[in-house]
């Protein structure tokens, strides 16, 4: 089964959070929830979280993935955590996946992940960042980093996480449940 490490800091953006939690756990991937500290995790719009295991816990296993939340302050709690950008570092190193959503890819960026990619985020997270192509595309996959637009693409980016975890009719079966529309 896939691994997942989601980490959660202090004003990340509930409504991505917890919908990339929910629809991994959907599909049968271990999903683990970790906040930067003990404390529960209050998110950008006030919603309580709370995480499986702290950060430092979490540190001592390996995973297939990393998917960050955005939001603010969120995304900046994580950018100033050097853990995170130490998990992201090894993650690349051993041509593991990398995601993040909303104001997250800057944290990507600062890590130094970014250069030569496709990516996306939300207008304007990326500004002073360069080395890369940006997209305005809701999801952008480029090789092992995937980044996304902001809450309301975080389905999209969830299910795409799924099919790329497992295979595609995985992520059909998981959509399907939801009642999405179809695509077109």
């Amino acid at each position: 089964m896939a691994s997942v490490l989601v980490p959660l800091a202090q004003g990340c953006e509930e409504l991505e959070a917890v919908t990339i939690i929910d629809l991994l756990r959907r599909a049968g991937i271990g999903v683990v929830s970790a906040g930067l500290d003990e404390q529960p995790v209050r998110g950008s719009r006030g919603t309580q979280l709370v995480a499986d295991v702290t950060l430092n816990q979490a540190a001592t296993q390996q995973y297939d993935m990393i998917v960050l939340p955005g939001g603010q302050p969120g995304a900046d709690n994580l950018d100033n955590d050097p853990r995170i950008h130490g998990l992201l570092k090894a993650m690349t190193e051993s041509g593991r996946y990398t995601a993040a959503i909303c104001a997250a890819p800057k944290v990507l960026a600062r890590a130094g992940l970014l250069q030569g990619r496709r990516v996306t985020s939300f207008p304007g997270a990326l500004e002073g960042y360069e080395g890369f192509e940006y997209a305005q595309e809701p999801v952008v996959q480029d090789g092992t980093v995937i980044t996304s637009r902001g809450p309301g693409t975080a389905m999209d980016f969830a299910l795409q996480l799924i099919e790329v975890l497992t295979d595609r009719s995985k992520r059909d079966e998981v959509e399907a449940a939801l009642q999405r529309p179809p695509r077109g």
